[in-house]
């Protein structure tokens, strides 16, 4: 587990983010996910956040992110969302057939915080804490 500093904390935090296309259409190529993952990398630069992991199918992407405790998850899976359908849309001409509106990506996105220990292991660890009388 890296752990990673700002100037009055230290943190590991990462967050699986996975985004669906619109109607759940089976559009992407594996050049169209190349690129997309160009697009990811230059949005973590952005927003001080790592691209861990990133793979994708047809009709959805994967998102495995490390960021720092000053992203709240929801803001960054929006602007994530929103600046890759955009640059998509805009050089590969064949999404345009797929759908009539000007979107990429459904409303709704799943994340899920992940690694560190087991809950359990957490739990046990707070509970032998030494608490002051």
């Amino acid at each position: 587990m890296r752990v990673n500093k700002l100037y009055h904390c230290s943190y590991s935090l990462s967050y699986h983010f996975v985004f669906v296309t619109k109607y759940r259409r089976k559009c992407f190529t594996g050049a169209m996910l190349d690129r997309l993952k160009a697009v990811v990398l230059k949005l973590c630069e952005d927003w001080e956040a790592e691209l861990i992991e990133m793979n994708g199918e047809e009709d959805h992407v994967h998102l495995l992110l490390g960021l720092n405790p000053k992203c709240a998850p929801s803001v960054v899976a929006n602007n994530f969302k929103t600046v890759t359908s955009r640059l998509m849309r805009k050089e590969f001409p064949a999404l345009h057939a797929k759908y009539k509106e000007p979107v990429l990506w459904s409303r709704s996105y799943f994340v899920a915080s992940v690694g560190g220990a087991p809950l359990s292991v957490i739990k046990q660890y707070i509970e032998q804490q030494s608490r002051p009388l």
